[in-house]
């Protein structure tokens, strides 16, 4: 059955790498920020982040081969941990598959329950790796920091993908501009990050990820055709109270794992 589950993860990850070479552009296909009449672009709505930003999806990419072939290892092969992280695991490789393809046939509206239910999946998987331990500090690069850099970014692409479909469907925000949707859609990744940093008591993967996702809404809100200093500042001020509680929370993680007469000492 544990061969099963690592063969289905692996079979996974090659389907989620395959579409991500159709999604980049590379395999003849049209680049994800230019499909669906760049809807996805960085100039499309005040919280889409700069082209630059999505480079992290290499990082991410490089890791999941990683997870996958880390789970074959004999050290792994009977891991209880990885068995509870194997539905999670395979169920956003899958998703990530089907948002570019549905970005990428023009379902722009289809794309948005996917990345939904996408940021859902890698949350249960956030849940399952804080709530296990790693077996050394390999295991937690591999597994715990993919996977964290994954929902942190994650998290600012499923505001971006909301805020392009609701603009792509006609919605212009009660009149209230861009640059309040803008503020508000910022502040609330922010709140986010600080939920993360509190649940996951300070890791930092997510706070990485998700940091550089709103620092490239904030640079692409300061030049380009859709300017937006309030947005850039929001975006700002919510990176650095993520990072901050995010010192914080792993402070004070590590203070309780000290022994009691060390603590009160």
């Amino acid at each position: 059955m544990r061969w099963m589950r690592k063969i289905v993860i692996a079979v996974s990850a090659v389907v989620a790498v395959v579409g991500s070479f159709i999604g980049s552009g590379a395999a003849g296909g049209t680049p994800i920020a230019e499909a669906a009449d760049g809807a996805l672009s960085a100039s499309s709505t005040a919280i889409a982040p700069g082209g630059p930003a999505f480079g992290i999806w290499s990082v991410i990419y490089v890791g999941l081969i990683a997870f996958a072939v880390w789970q074959f290892l004999p050290r792994t092969a009977d891991r209880a941990r990885h068995d509870r992280l194997a539905v999670p695991a395979t169920l956003s490789l899958l998703l990530n598959a089907a948002w570019i393809l549905s970005v990428q046939f023009g379902y722009l509206w289809l794309s948005e329950p996917i990345i939904v239910a996408l940021l859902g999946v890698l949350a249960w998987a956030f849940v399952v790796l804080r709530r296990t331990r790693p077996s050394g500090r390999l295991e937690a690069l591999i597994t715990d920091g993919t996977f964290g850099l994954y929902l942190g970014w994650v998290c600012v692409a499923t505001a971006a993908n909301t805020a392009a479909v609701l603009t792509a469907a006609g919605f212009r925000g009660f009149g209230l501009g861009q640059d309040v949707w803008g503020v508000v859609v910022a502040a609330v990744a922010g709140l986010v990050g600080v939920l993360v940093a509190v649940t996951g008591r300070g890791r930092i993967a997510p706070t990485l990820s998700l940091g550089w996702g709103l620092a490239w809404v904030a640079i692409a809100r300061l030049d380009g055709p859709l300017v937006s200093v309030p947005t850039a500042v929001t975006a700002v001020g919510a990176t650095a109270v993520v990072v901050v509680v995010t010192l914080v929370a792993r402070a004070r993680a590590g203070w309780a794992a000290r022994p009691a007469g060390l603590r009160t000492a």
